[in-house]
C-alpha cells in the first residue's frame, strides 16, 4: 500500500509543478495584465491544491493533513484577494508602460 500512495504523490507533485510551470509561462507570454493575472492565478490554484492532494497521504496524522489543507485555503483567499486588487488597479489606471 505504501508503494502506491508514494506513486500517488509523485503523480499528484508532478501534474501540480506541471501546472506552475504552465502559469509562469502564461505570465511571461500573454499580452495584458488581466491575462496574465487569470493565467498565473488559476494554474497556481490548481497546482498547489495537486501539491497539497499528493502531500496528503504523506503527512502521517490528521492534523497534518488539516495544515496542509488551512494553508492552501489560506493561499486561495489571499491569491483572489491580491488578483483582484491587482485588477482593479490595472483596470482604473490602465495598462502599464
Amino acid at each position: 500500500m505504501s508503494f502506491a500512495l508514494n506513486i500517488v504523490t509523485i503523480i499528484a507533485i508532478s501534474a501540480g509543478a506541471f501546472f506552475f510551470l504552465a502559469g509562469t509561462v502564461g505570465l511571461l507570454r500573454f499580452p495584458d495584465t488581466l491575462t496574465r493575472l487569470h493565467a498565473l492565478t488559476k494554474a497556481d490554484n490548481l497546482g498547489l491544491g495537486l501539491v497539497v492532494l499528493g502531500l496528503l497521504p504523506q503527512s502521517g496524522s490528521l492534523r497534518g493533513g488539516l495544515k496542509l489543507v488551512c494553508v492552501w485555503f489560506l493561499v486561495l483567499l489571499a491569491g483572489a484577494t491580491v488578483s483582484q486588487l491587482i485588477a482593479r488597479v490595472a483596470r482604473y489606471d490602465g495598462p502599464a508602460p
